[in-house]
């Protein structure tokens, strides 16, 4: 009884039954229909063929009379046995006169409609299945015209035979069409499954396998897998990010400790309390604008304020970031150049703004004395672009996937100013508004472009 209950609790079981009990109802009801087409076809027909000789019959009795009507009766019967017809022609008194059945049905009344009764034959006393219709004659005689409907009854059950087995056939073949469309289902579905349980045991280099069909399996392996990658993507900036924060924060924390513990030494002046809470106070804002770094970040992969989207004009955007970083760039002997253009598209301004500061920032930082950065914007297919150029050494080849990894800096020393999450940022933004970060060597300099999708 457990495994009976454990078979229909399979999905590929259930699936079978109901596939065949579909299949199985679908066909019952097409047969039903064809059975029941076909005898009232051929009823319909019967009695339009019995009530027409009636009626020619009766038409012969009015123009010549019972002799004559006799006489057409006579002259059908040769020919009665290869149509299957029956005739009656009977007195008032119940005696026959012509035809080729025994005697006039009981309880039988002439004109009482379409009848169906068993009757036996004149010529061999046979008892037949009859379907008759009747009619009295003006002289009383009585007029009976039917059919044979032994015939009828044998197709009955032919028909009946062949809806029968039509409908096992139907049935085996809904169990083995059921049965290889979940095995081809399942199948898909098993791969997916064993592919998933890799990858919930930690393996997050397994994909959803693909045959290449182009089917809706394909299509939801394929959906699968950009989220895999994506997954993976985070994954391993988390493991990065961890690191990282463990090697960055190590380092301060440390100086902080002990800076507090020397606040304790009697043996120390008031002045260099001071400095030593002035360097704590350094040490704190860094491990601070690290953490809010790293909230920004995880805020914009997270999506969080995507409600907060509106039309911006990246053109204005970029003037007004330019006009806040002009003088810093003049201090440096660098000059700032806009160039391109670019619709409206939907985003978050304040995190945008922050993006374009950060990728200036990056630029000014390592471009050369009386060079220009250049800020372009661009259109291309449904995205928006904005790219920030440098003339500075650029990047090694290498290292430009790495460029957009938190805490990921090229300098060889980090410092307070120079956490390695800006870059991640931007990214984090660019990925936020439905596009990506990339980063390319122009020689001479580097090209950091976000590109943005309009409708996100």
């Amino acid at each position: 009884m457990d495994n009976l209950r454990l078979s229909f609790n399979n999905s590929r079981t259930r699936l079978v039954l109901a596939s065949m009990i579909l299949s199985t109802l679908l066909t019952a009801t097409v047969l039903a229909l064809v059975y029941v087409t076909a005898n009232r076809s051929i009823e319909s027909e019967t009695r339009s063929v019995v009530s027409a000789e009636l009626t020619g019959l009766a038409d012969e009795y009015e123009r010549r009379g019972l002799i004559g009507l006799m006489r057409a009766i006579e002259r059908r019967l040769p020919t009665a046995a290869d149509r299957d017809a029956l005739y009656l022609l009977t007195d008032r008194f119940g005696v026959n006169l012509a035809g080729n059945l025994k005697q006039w049905p009981e309880n039988i009344a002439a004109g009482s409609g379409w009848v169906d009764l068993e009757l036996r034959r004149a010529e061999n006393d046979e008892l037949v299945p009859v379907s008759a219709a009747s009619v009295r004659l003006p002289g009383g005689e009585r007029l009976l015209v039917g059919r044979d409907a032994l015939a009828r009854q044998q197709f009955d059950r032919v028909l009946l035979r062949s809806v029968g087995i039509a409908l096992a056939i139907a049935l085996a073949l809904s169990v083995l069409t059921g049965w290889l469309f979940t095995r081809l289902v399942f199948s898909r579905l098993s791969d997916i499954a064993n592919t998933a349980e890799n990858i919930v045991s930690g393996d997050l280099s397994r994909r959803m396998p693909m045959r290449g069909t182009g089917d809706e399996f394909d299509q939801v392996s394929g959906t699968l897998n950009t989220m895999l990658d994506r997954i993976e993507e985070l994954v391993s900036n988390l493991r990065t990010t961890s690191n990282s924060i463990a090697h960055d924060l190590r380092s301060p924390l440390s100086r902080l400790k002990q800076r507090v513990e020397t606040l304790s030494d009697p043996s120390k002046t008031e002045q260099e309390r001071e400095v030593d809470i002035a360097r704590a106070s350094v040490e704190i804002d860094h491990v601070l604008r690290v953490l809010g770094q790293l909230t920004e970040i995880s805020r914009a992969e997270a999506g969080v304020g995507r409600e907060q989207f509106e039309p911006v004009d990246l053109q204005q955007l970029v003037a007004d970031v330019v006009e806040l970083y002009d003088p810093v760039a003049v201090d440096q002997g660098i000059q700032l150049e806009v160039t391109g253009t670019a619709t409206l598209i939907l985003g978050h301004r304040p995190l945008l703004s922050q993006a374009l500061s950060n990728l200036l920032e990056n630029a000014m930082r390592y471009a050369p004395q009386d060079t220009t950065v250049t800020i372009n914007l661009s259109e291309d297919g449904p995205y928006s672009s904005l790219s920030v150029r440098d003339r500075g050494p650029g990047v090694p080849q290498e290292d430009l996937s790495r460029l957009q990894m938190p805490f990921v800096t090229l300098d060889p020393a980090r410092t307070e100013r120079n956490a390695g999450l800006g870059l991640a940022l931007v990214a984090a933004i660019s990925h936020m508004h439905g596009g990506a970060f990339e980063a390319s060597n122009c020689n001479p300099g580097l090209e950091a472009k976000i590109k943005l999708a309009r409708k996100p």
